[in-house]
């Protein structure tokens, strides 16, 4: 479902960028939204998705808080970054970011501007394009108006229910959103493909185009790895029924009694669902999630893409260690429940400086870089 009209008013259902790394060296080199329901990639079942146009005021509230917000050094001991931000929930891309560089995540947040504009460029546009050209493979746009937050996620969650069906019957699936709650804060995000291969096993298939025609680096694979990881828990955590309704209403503050507008109701009535209330939705949804046969993901892979010759890289199959995963993801959430400071890279990654937006401005690089004139000058003394 092509929900762009609302992503400007409401938080991102997003999968991480694969432009974020189209101009990342290696290491090497520098040390010297739309929703949509699908089915067989053939074509020959085309699948209904939703479109949405969205007028929404933003509530005055939120907006008196914004403006009153100031944003002008990476520490703030009074709020937690969670409450700072005005973070309902946090995304996989922004955890993904994070593992890359904290500090550069949390520039990105002080400074909007500097990555929307970075976001204009062409290598980012192509990769869009490319994603576009595949889902639209196995898809159908059905646009349906809609006028509230709980409209909005009305689509996304009617999607889900109607690709959890064509799972089921062994198709394909695309956009498929997963979220859950981990740590007490509510994590979600898109994975790009489900389906089942020859021996049965449910695959979760990531793709990543790529400007140069190779595979990426040990550190940017780490962060693809950690992203399909991500999106296994999440995914499990549906399927085995962790995933409460308390959670939803409660940590994106959604309306439970809400009657969902005529456009979504009609839009749930043509795929066999008769709901009214958005609470209504959520219980079907979850309800039909954890009793479906659906197993657990078996097998994580990543689809490297190049973009200048439109063909494939290669494919990768993604490791998963659940214990080392949560373990690694409860230190990323340390930082935004406010349990301590926010990290930049260490020296042996200051590579990534090289490439990062915010390199003239960051405090973390310039006090790394006051420390090591310190020992220096500590050295030859």
């Amino acid at each position: 479902m092509d929900t762009s009209g609302s992503q400007q008013l409401f938080d991102d259902w997003d999968d991480i960028s694969d432009s974020e790394f189209l101009n990342i060296p290696s290491e090497q080199q520098s040390l010297g939204k739309i929703y949509h329901l699908s089915s067989d990639s053939a074509g020959q079942h085309s699948s209904p998705c939703a479109s949405t146009s969205l007028v929404h005021n933003r509530n005055e509230e939120t907006l008196e808080q914004v403006r009153g917000l100031k944003r002008k050094s990476l520490h703030e001991n009074s709020f937690s970054p969670m409450q700072r931000f005005f973070k309902r929930h946090l995304s996989v891309t922004l955890l993904c970011d994070q593992s890359w560089c904290e500090v550069k995540t949390v520039y990105s947040l002080l400074k909007p501007f500097v990555k929307r504009k970075d976001m204009q460029h062409a290598e980012v546009q192509i990769g869009k394009q490319i994603h576009l050209s595949r889902e639209r493979e196995i898809q159908e746009v059905v646009p349906v108006d809609t006028w509230t937050r709980e409209d909005a996620e009305a689509i996304r969650l009617l999607n889900m229910l109607h690709m959890t069906s064509l799972l089921e019957a062994g198709e394909r699936v695309r956009e498929f959103p997963v979220f859950g709650v981990t740590e007490g804060v509510f994590i979600k995000g898109v994975v790009d493909e489900l389906m089942y291969n020859q021996k049965g096993e449910l695959v979760l298939n990531e793709l990543k185009t790529r400007k140069q025609n190779s595979l990426p680096s040990s550190a940017q694979d780490k962060v693809n790895c950690l992203q399909v990881g991500l999106y296994k828990l999440l995914f499990d955590g549906l399927v085995r029924g962790e995933v409460k309704k308390d959670h939803v209403l409660t940590h994106l503050k959604l309306r439970s009694g809400q009657v969902l507008g005529a456009g979504v109701q009609a839009h749930a009535k043509s795929i066999g669902v008769l709901v009214t209330t958005f609470e209504e939705l959520v219980d079907a949804l979850l309800i039909t999630v954890s009793c479906s046969d659906l197993p657990c993901i078996d097998l994580l892979q990543i689809e490297y893409y190049h973009q200048g010759s439109n063909g494939p890289i290669g494919t990768r199959v993604a490791p998963f260690d659940e214990a080392q995963l949560r373990a690694e993801l409860q230190g990323y959430l340390a930082y935004w429940r406010g349990q301590r400071e926010p990290r930049g890279v260490d020296i042996e990654e200051a590579w990534k400086c090289k490439s990062c937006l915010y390199e003239q401005t960051c405090d973390w690089k310039k006090n790394r870089l006051k420390v090591s004139d310190q020992q220096a000058a500590h050295a030859s003394s």
